[in-house]
């Protein structure tokens, strides 16, 4: 959980301005249209109008620029003079409360929309700004999420104040391929618009982030009969692309549409060879969805991990053996594939917080040093934590029960199922999976595959620093192979995971489980190269990094 207080000012803000050369290519491309009315939704101090003056044609142009920092739309207001750009409106205020004002039939519209919207989490939004984002959605018969980031409504509200054939460019984060707040943003954008294009770049084009960022290029359907082709991903290392042609850029990938528009866009990252394989692959009788054979259920909701998960010194420090559980939730306590009595042990060795503390008893009848275990974390106030306060007494944990399979809610390279022999429990850093046929080994022994690994990259999200993560309903939608002719060996695999690399483990588990359903060598290898595309570029290193 990330808290407000936590957060720098220029984070609150979303204020990450454009570098000027990226700028300078947006402008370049909707220079061609030769606009006569321009929307910028959050010009900060400036930054596109250096562009628009270095690149030329837009200083008849009537301009309309928003900042809510009134130091910032100063600043911007200054610059936009002293670049000539006469016609320039900029407005102190909040774009998206003028932005509804402005969607109905009969409000201004505009030939292009260029800018960089603030990358601000919804809960770090203040309320009005919540509200009217809602409001976006609603208008445009939107499904909307709280987890909504404030560059998506931004972009919505952009393309509805958008005229029939204009232009929109903008340079928003790497997540709007992935994540699923924005699913109602792809899915619009693939309705609204002629073509898109994501120009997707190999390194971070913002210092002091480690969130990646694309630019979007957008043009709106003429009208409602022109066709809408669909996406078109263009993957650049560096800044060349920059000496090209926008519209030429804009042009050369092959669009696609379908499943890809209409759901996360990290299939497009994909050559249409490997897309092929994984609809044919997907289609298989031994191939299953996730949800059709297997249940996902949050871990275990505490309120406070650091009181209820301690180490063996605690426990013997408060005398708790009596409330002290084997518990796991963490990458480094599951370096393999079983949890196991002597994984435990060294886990506890380590000084891990392997304990899971359950207080299932009245007061009155526990010890006095578990009442004083209690009063400690009481005097720390987290007793007052949301998730404590709700229930009686606040330090008793509901729903505690643990699961033949676990699995961790993030991971480096591709996530596994822990076959968990001891019955430990597990933390919401991990998800408590119940198979629904009783094979649980089975399970976990086949999920570690070229094809299940590519299936969690098109499914998963992620973010700084390039973990993968699965929430359970993508978890649902994953491809698991079940060939009946294959007992896996557990131990192997287990031995293999902890001391071989991931691609290595992947391509032997793809010989013994795609083998076991017919899939050719060939089709193998596609399979674990298109894993390994997106895996490299979730971390931002490139495909031809020889991996130790």
């Amino acid at each position: 959980m990330k808290f407000i207080e936590d957060q720098t000012a220029q984070k609150l803000r979303g204020g990450y301005y454009t570098p000027l050369d990226l700028a300078s290519f947006i402008a370049r491309w909707v220079a061609e249209l030769k606009p006569n009315k321009i929307l910028e939704p959050s010009c900060g101090d400036g930054a596109f109008f250096q562009a628009m003056a270095d690149v030329g044609g837009f200083q008849a142009a009537n301009l309309t620029g928003f900042e809510l920092d009134d130091d910032e739309a100063g600043k911007a207001i200054r610059r936009a003079k002293e670049l000539g750009l006469r016609r320039a409106d900029i407005r102190s205020e909040d774009f998206l409360g003028w932005a509804i004002d402005n969607m109905e039939k009969g409000g201004e519209r505009f030939d292009a929309v260029v800018g960089n919207p603030p990358f601000v989490r919804y809960q770090f939004l203040p309320p009005e700004f919540q509200t009217r984002a809602a409001i976006i959605f609603d208008e445009l018969g939107l499904k909307f999420t709280k987890h909504t980031n404030a560059w998506v409504p931004f972009i919505l509200a952009s393309m509805s104040l958008l005229r029939p054939g204009g232009r929109l460019a903008m340079v928003v984060p790497a997540e709007i391929i992935h994540v699923t707040h924005a699913q109602s943003l792809r899915s619009h954008l693939g309705k609204e618009c002629r073509r898109l294009v994501i120009i997707d770049p190999e390194e971070l084009w913002f210092d002091g982030t480690l969130q990646g960022a694309v630019i979007l290029m957008a043009e709106k359907r003429s009208s409602a009969r022109q066709k809408a082709e669909g996406l078109g991903m263009v993957p650049v290392r560096g800044r060349e692309f920059l000496r090209r042609s926008p519209s030429e850029l804009f042009a050369e990938p092959q669009s696609i549409n379908g499943k890809t528009v209409a759901g996360k866009w990290t299939r497009a990252l994909l050559d249409l060879e490997t897309r092929d394989l994984f609809d044919e692959l997907e289609a298989h009788a031994e191939v299953h969805r996730f949800d059709d054979i297997a249940r996902v259920d949050v871990g275990i909701v505490t309120g406070a991990n650091k009181f209820f998960l301690v180490p063996d010194e605690t426990v013997r420090a408060y005398n708790l053996t009596k409330y002290a559980h084997p518990m796991f939730g963490r990458s480094e306590h599951c370096p393999g594939i079983i949890y196991d009595e002597r994984q435990h042990a060294a886990n506890a060795e380590k000084g891990s917080p392997t304990n899971f503390l359950w207080f299932d008893d009245a007061p009155n009848k526990m010890s006095s040093r578990a009442r004083q275990y209690i009063e400690r974390g009481e005097a720390e106030s987290l007793h007052t934590r949301y998730k404590c306060r709700i229930r009686a007494p606040w330090f008793k944990v509901p729903s505690v029960y643990s699961t033949e399979v676990g699995m961790l809610k993030r991971c480096h390279d591709t996530p596994r199922l822990i076959l968990n022999k001891i019955g430990a429990y597990t933390t919401d850093t991990a998800y408590r999976i119940r198979t629904r046929e009783g094979e649980g080994e089975r399970l976990v022994g086949c999920f570690i595959n070229p094809l299940t690994a590519l299936s969690a990259e098109l499914e998963g999200r992620h973010y700084g620093g390039g973990v993968l993560e699965l929430i359970p309903s993508e978890i649902e939608r994953l491809i698991i192979p079940l060939p009946k002719a294959v007992t896996p060996d557990l131990e192997d695999l287990d031995a293999s995971i902890r001391n071989r690399p991931t691609h290595e483990t992947l391509e032997r588990q793809g010989k013994i489980v795609l083998g076991a359903l017919g899939i050719s060598k060939a089709k193998q290898s596609s399979a674990l190269e298109g894993w390994r595309k997106l895996r490299d570029r979730r971390h931002r290193t490139s495909t031809e990094t020889v991996e130790a």
